[in-house]
């Protein structure tokens, strides 16, 4: 059975920095691609991140590009979202995610984490 465990998120005021874990366990597919999608107020569900089995493939939305970065540690079988500059628009629950490859597409992903709700207060 694939779980997602997630860690991270809470209140930061604006400027701050908040890192998020996903930690996968369970996965017998081969290599796993993870990421995180995010829900903020009054917005569709949008792609944030995602990262492949080698660290150097990684992809990072153009709407927080240059603030937040993506990171992975296969020995431990977990990704980190580095969430740098945060403002009051990334407030929102963000969903890590797991599947076989890399998309920008929430139905590539096989498996969803329960949610981490970031804040930031102005």
């Amino acid at each position: 059975q694939v779980e997602l465990e997630e860690t991270g998120g809470g209140l930061v005021r604006a400027g701050g920095s908040l890192q998020l874990a996903c930690e996968v366990s369970g996965w017998t597919m081969g290599d796993v691609a993870l990421g995180w999608f995010r829900q903020v107020s009054g917005k569709e569900r949008e792609f944030v991140a995602s990262v492949g089995w080698s660290a150097g493939d990684l992809y990072i939305s153009g709407s927080v590009r240059g603030r937040f970065t993506v990171s992975r540690d296969n020995g431990r079988n977990t990704a980190y979202l580095h969430m740098n500059n945060l403002n009051v628009e990334d407030t929102g629950v963000y969903y890590c995610v797991a599947g076989r490859y890399m998309s920008v597409l929430a139905e590539a992903y096989d498996y969803w984490g329960q949610g981490s709700r970031v804040t930031v207060s102005s």
